[in-house]
């Protein structure tokens, strides 16, 4: 990681307005749950359907895609990644240093709120608070790596990466059986399922496929994001 790039990357992303829409995602979250205290529903049920649909299902995927292509996407469309490929910093540092930053926003606008929300409603019982809050943390690396990834690919990174949070992930990924296999939003259930012992949550995905395609789908998603940097034209064309 070179603290250089990294500072650099959250001065420019934390300055923006996108920190207002990486804020507001988690207030909402925590909003929610106490709106669900103050009407009597601070029941594990409750609790699931909140993690599940807007944690897991809603949350979490737009601000992997807020943050992940918040790092590098822009830096391309103004030019100034131009200047920092200038300089004797290699491109998979670069790469490596704007995904470590991305999933650090994660894990404090994703992963922490989940579990403040999860715990004012259940507190420690069954777990689930810690399940649901693991597997935001490890689906949303994920989700950094690939949109990061879609970042550098496309100039249309974040049109397609509403398109994909919203119609795979949430539609298809939620509904299709099949497509559960490959949602990262059932692989982060399935982490959830096996920290959490509430009879109200049951994984589709095993275990034994959910941890090995997230591992494959983040060191995937930073390979190829080098791999992108390292034929990236300091004319700024691809």
């Amino acid at each position: 990681m070179n603290t250089v790039v990294a500072g650099i990357t959250y001065r420019a992303l934390l300055g923006r307005r996108r920190i207002i829409l990486l804020a507001l995602l988690p207030v909402a979250l925590i909003g929610l749950a106490v709106l669900l205290l103050l009407v009597d529903s601070g029941d594990q049920r409750s609790a699931m359907l909140l993690m599940e649909k807007f944690a897991i299902g809603t949350m979490l995927p737009l601000l992997g895609l807020i943050a992940g292509t918040g790092v590098i996407a822009p830096e391309i469309d103004d030019g100034t990644i131009i200047h920092l490929m200038s300089k004797p910093i290699s491109r998979p540092v670069i790469a490596q240093t704007k995904f470590l930053v991305a999933a650090s926003l994660i894990a404090l606008f994703a992963a922490i709120p989940t579990y403040v929300s999860a715990w004012l409603l259940v507190g420690h019982e069954d777990g689930i608070a810690l399940g649901f809050a693991v597997g935001a943390l490890v689906a949303g690396i994920a989700y950094a790596a690939i949109f990061l990834l879609l970042g550098v690919v496309t100039r249309h990174a974040v049109t397609i990466g509403i398109i994909y949070a919203l119609v795979w992930e949430s539609l298809i990924g939620g509904f299709v059986q099949g497509a559960r296999k490959f949602s990262v939003q059932q692989w982060a259930e399935s982490i959830a399922d096996q920290i959490s012992t509430s009879p109200f949550l049951t994984a589709d995905v095993t275990l034994g496929f959910a941890v090995p395609a997230l591992i494959i789908v983040t060191v995937v998603g930073v390979f190829w994001t080098s791999r992108r940097l390292r034929v990236f034209s300091l004319t700024g064309d691809e």
